[in-house]
C-alpha cells in the first residue's frame, strides 16, 4: 500500500529554516516523482518544489526559487524540502505526493497518484 507521510512543520520567526520530510512506505521513493505543495487557509493549492525519479530534472515555483532545496535519500525511502529564509506568505499545510504512472516533474496537481496528510508551517513573529 503506498503511503507519504510528512513531518518536519512548526512555527518559525520570519527568516529562520524548517526541513520537511516525506517518509515513503509501500514502494521505492526513488523510482517516482514527487511533488511538495502547500495550501493557506482561503487559498487555492499552490505546487512548491518537484523531482523525478532519476533526479535530474527539479522544479520550484518562482515564490521560492533560492529559498527551498528538494532532495532525495533513496536509502532512506525520504524525500526533504529545507525551506530557508522562511516568509510569513510561507504559512500553510504542505503536502508531498507521488506519481505512480508516468516519470515527470509538474505542478499540476491531478496528476498525482497519492498524498501525504500534510505537515502545516507557521512563520510569525
Amino acid at each position: 500500500q503506498v503511503q507519504l507521510v510528512e513531518s518536519g512543520g512548526g512555527s518559525v520567526q520570519p527568516g529562520g529554516s524548517l526541513r520537511l520530510a516525506c517518509a515513503a512506505s509501500g514502494f521505492t521513493l526513488g523510482r517516482y516523482s514527487i511533488g511538495w505543495f502547500r495550501q493557506a487557509p482561503g487559498k487555492e493549492r499552490e505546487g512548491v518544489s518537484c523531482v523525478n525519479s532519476n533526479y535530474c530534472r527539479t522544479e520550484y515555483a518562482d515564490s521560492v526559487k533560492g529559498r527551498f532545496t528538494i532532495s532525495k535519500d533513496n536509502a532512506k525511502n525520504t524525500v526533504y524540502l529545507l525551506k530557508n529564509s522562511l516568509k510569513p506568505e510561507d504559512k500553510a499545510t504542505y503536502h508531498c505526493a507521488v506519481i505512480t504512472h508516468r516519470d515527470f516533474c509538474t505542478f499540476n496537481s491531478h496528476e498525482y497518484d497519492s498524498w501525504g496528510p500534510g505537515t502545516q508551517v507557521t512563520v510569525s513573529s
